[in-house]
């Protein structure tokens, strides 16, 4: 079995080694993506390596997709009416994901996952101050999934550094945004629901406030509905029951290499329809993170605790559920911004009271940026509790 694995990872390394070979000088790409030709810019600009949002993407992300230090060129249909802004050009961009996987728990050999994932996506300013994004899953895991990310943005409100979103968003995305990273395998605290509650960091609906101050210290605010991604009831209602759930993150940046934070979430749930029993669970997360980055090393850490008073629904529980889980993630970029290879390497933990649940995994990627927009990468995987493997080699490419 291990030498299986081992053979896999070895073509995988020899397919990126040949195409290395034939592109041996690196090669400035054309911006191709929906912000990059607007704004007719490098993907690199933002992007290291995409979709790894850089300090300078960051900020362009927070100011509702507008460039603060220039314009861009015609964005906006000059109608002869004062009131309306009219993009000129609807923004738009795809992404596109395929793999070749062996995993030894599913005695299948290897699997040609390709096409994995294709996404619309579109996203940009509408006038000042007021922006947009969303993307549409065209496929993902052979079914079409519909909308995840989908937000409306005010930005800079009362003219100070208060930025108001509204629609659908990953609760985890003011800590460490699932979409961006670089691997395969998955950040798992924070989509890990526990027993029979619909509640996790993952996608939901509602409001998020965030601001900035001079001091490099950030808040973010959330209120959310608490039952993830679902389709609206007989009474076109989204949320399960009649509870909202909070969560809320304080970071502070220290230097110019460290950012420390904290995190809390807290939130009530009735049963999901299907569900047998009447409790209700009260939910409460909480726990540090924090970014060490000196080039050509970024580390960064996640622990969160999770206390579930009644996961079950029974009703008669006298202890809470108590659920622990670390992400620790570290990238090498040799040349910084300007590398063509990188490496990550990820380390999940998983701990819970329900039935005595353990996760533990360990998992190396080393990639090649091809193009800017085209990269390949090879990942390795081990699950330290079942004693099982996997190995995944792959390509992400927008356009």
């Amino acid at each position: 079995m291990i030498k299986r694995v081992s053979l896999i990872a070895v073509l995988c390394c020899l397919l990126i080694a040949v195409f290395y070979n034939f592109y041996l000088e690196p090669v400035e790409s054309e911006a191709v993506p929906a912000f990059a030709r607007k704004y007719r810019m490098s993907c690199t600009t933002c992007h290291a390596p995409f979709p790894r949002l850089k300090e300078y993407g960051d900020e362009f992300a927070g100011n509702g997709f507008v460039l603060a230090d220039q314009d861009a060129p015609r964005y906006f249909v000059d109608t002869g009416d004062e009131d309306l802004d009219l993009i000129r050009d609807i923004p738009l961009a795809f992404r596109l994901e395929g793999f070749l996987k062996y995993q030894s728990v599913t005695e299948k050999d290897v699997d040609l996952s390709t096409p994995y994932n294709l996404k619309l996506i579109s996203g940009g300013s509408l006038t000042e101050d007021v922006a947009y994004y969303f993307y549409f899953y065209i496929s993902e895991r052979g079914e079409v999934a519909g909308i995840e990310d989908a937000y409306f943005m005010l930005n800079n409100l009362f003219n100070s550094e208060l930025d108001f979103y509204f629609g659908q968003f990953q609760v985890s995305d003011p800590l460490f945004k699932r979409e961006l990273r670089l691997t395969y395998d998955d950040y798992l605290i924070y989509k890990y629901n526990v027993g029979h509650s619909d509640i996790n960091l993952a996608y939901d609906k509602g409001i998020m406030l965030t601001y900035g101050f001079e001091t490099g210290t950030d808040l973010a605010f959330e209120l959310v509905n608490g039952n993830g991604i679902v389709e609206a009831d007989d009474f076109k209602t989204f949320d399960k029951d009649k509870y909202k759930c909070f969560a809320g993150r304080i970071s502070q940046g220290i230097g110019d290499y460290i950012r420390v934070g904290g995190f809390g979430y807290y939130g009530k749930e009735d049963p999901a329809a299907g569900v047998a029993g009447s409790g209700t669970n009260e939910v409460t997360i909480f726990g540090p993170d924090a970014t060490l980055a000196y080039e050509p090393l970024e580390l960064n850490f996640q622990y969160l605790e999770r206390r579930d008073s009644d996961p079950a629904f029974q009703g008669n529980v006298d202890d809470d559920i108590i659920t622990r889980g670390i992400m620790s993630e570290l990238i090498f970029m040799p040349h910084g911004d300007r590398s063509k290879w990188y490496a990550v390497g990820l380390f999940n933990y998983l701990e819970t009271d329900l039935n005595d649940y353990k996760y533990t995994t360990g998992t190396l990627s080393l990639g090649h940026v091809f193009r800017t927009n085209i990269r390949f990468f090879v990942e390795y995987t081990y699950d330290v509790e079942n004693e099982e493997h996997q190995a995944v080699s792959g390509f992400v490419l927008a356009m």
